[in-house]
């Protein structure tokens, strides 16, 4: 779309996404490579990415927000936060470090093109907000545009949904006029989106049914952490609070990491004992909460106070595991012969990944395929000149990996300033030639839906290191910041 762009603007670094992870990324760049050259383009209105996206009853992190909170700033609410509180703290981010200037919305990037010849990406935008095509170029391209697809959710094609005489509605485009009171909605899934919406919605419905193909594992608690609180108690300065609280955190979600590997029965006593506290000690967890995988083979969301199980438990919502046979003018038939009267139907299924931000990449005019590349250490991607994707960790918090990123971000800039290059791009060396390729995650090790739908789209990653897409916080926040710049993997120029 360059031909056709009425201005070129150009920078050192374009981020993309006024996320999570484009927030934090603007924030690192500011403090640790002060006078660079940059500028986040958003094709929202306004920054949060998900947070702003998402608009469904409850919507809130299922990742404490003492991890899920930038390193830099200390998190002073309860653990799991309502999207509203994490908005909040990401614009005080933005205003106490001054990135609002850098920070352009409505943006949305159509084409990115790499020249080998003028060394730079130039990137073909549209301003959703005039219409006007503009371009900018850049010498290093960041990609924090998350990893789903923000303008529609995932739903399967049921038999008979066209005759529903009520509303289906996905997650992610809920309608600001739904009316829901006093009507029989049935949802449809059973992740942390289904999750939150059941019990938020409980309240108001004549009754909410949350129907579930397969189990999920979930853990239930108390909304706050107790280490913080004792902290506070004590009167224990926020910063060291901070640090202390994510310690911990990290420690606890590794232990349980571990031993949901090598002793999952343990684990999942653990969890339906914490279910039960809500649901009383009689309640089965067959077959609604006994899921056919081990405990953390998917994400594992957190349940706060019990919400979830708490209008189970009050008899407001139910839980009904089988499956779709047609769906009907008022309701769903299900495989078993069951019938889930509905007036709305919720359809919780998941989404879509979103492949490098559904941009049109072409590296000296070839269009680019990504899976045919080998991913360098989840970040970068051989043959893809300057650029970093932040993709976040399943088990551990996404924004743990955003502050780990930025931080070799701002050491690779550095070390291609000493070496007076102007071009990083990991390349494979000969003796690794044949070195064998796995999928971008290993489905035996995390196999969520969205990933295995899209696995064919994603990177490829090798057998040993740089080349391993590791998906373990834990290693990475020892081995990537001592992660050699020189072995020979990435060739500068």
């Amino acid at each position: 779309m360059t031909d056709t762009a009425t201005a070129v603007e150009h920078l050192d670094v374009v981020i993309v996404g006024a996320g999570i992870s484009g927030v934090g990324g603007a924030y690192h760049l500011t403090t640790q490579r002060p006078g660079t050259n940059f500028v986040v383009l958003e094709n929202q209105e306004s920054f949060g990415g998900t947070w702003i996206t998402h608009t469904y009853p409850g919507i809130r992190s299922d990742s404490d927000l003492h991890t899920f909170g930038y390193r830099f700033k200390p998190w002073t609410g309860v653990p799991i936060a309502s999207a509203e509180e994490i908005l909040t703290y990401m614009g005080e981010v933005i205003d106490e470090n001054e990135l609002a200037s850098h920070i352009r919305y409505q943006h949305q990037i159509d084409t990115a093109e790499w020249s080998s010849a003028d060394r730079r990406w130039t990137l073909g935008v549209r301003r959703l907000d005039t219409g006007e095509h503009v371009a900018f170029t850049c010498n290093f391209l960041w990609m924090c545009q998350g990893y789903y697809r923000h303008s529609a959710g995932y739903t399967p094609e049921w038999p008979g949904m066209d005759r529903f005489d009520g509303p289906v509605v996905h997650p992610q485009l809920w309608p600001d006029d739904l009316e829901y009171e006093g009507k029989n909605v049935v949802v449809i899934g059973s992740g942390a989106t289904a999750a939150t919406i059941v019990p938020a919605m409980a309240a108001k419905t004549s009754h909410i049914t949350m129907l579930q193909r397969s189990p999920t594992y979930f853990a239930a608690g108390r909304n706050e952490n107790e280490v913080a609180v004792m902290l506070r108690e004590l009167d224990i300065d926020e910063e060291w609070v901070h640090e202390i609280v994510r310690r911990k955190i990290l420690f606890d979600q590794s232990q349980i990491a571990e031993a949901a590997v090598y002793f999952p029965e343990m684990v999942k006593d653990e969890l339906y004992g914490r279910m039960r506290e809500y649901l009383g000690d009689d309640y089965d967890m067959e077959p609604h909460f006994a899921p056919s995988y081990r405990p953390w083979q998917q994400r594992l969301a957190f349940v706060p106070d019990g919400d979830l199980f708490q209008a189970i438990a009050a008899g407001e919502a139910s839980v009904v595991t089988d499956e779709i046979e047609t769906v009907t003018e008022t309701g769903i038939e299900l495989a078993s012969g069951e019938t889930l009267d509905a007036d709305i139907i919720v359809t919780a299924t998941g989404f879509d990944l979103n492949v490098l931000g559904d941009i049109a990449f072409t590296i000296d005019d070839e269009p680019l395929t990504f899976h045919d590349t080998v991913t360098w250490r989840g970040a970068m991607f051989t043959g893809i000149p300057n650029m970093l994707w932040v993709f976040g960790y399943f088990r551990a918090s996404w924004t743990l990996r955003v502050d780990m990123l930025a931080d070799f971000m701002v050491r690779l800039l550095n070390e291609m300033d000493q070496r007076g290059a102007s071009v990083v791009v990991p390349e494979i060396p000969a003796a690794d030639a044949d070195m064998p390729l796995a999928p971008w995650v290993d489905p035996e090790n995390f196999n969520p839906g969205y990933i295995m739908r899209g696995l064919h789209l994603m990177p490829r990653q090798g057998d040993k290191q740089p080349w391993i897409h590791t998906q373990d916080y834990w290693l990475d926040k020892d081995e990537l910041p001592q992660a050699p710049l020189d072995d020979g993997s990435l060739r500068f120029s």
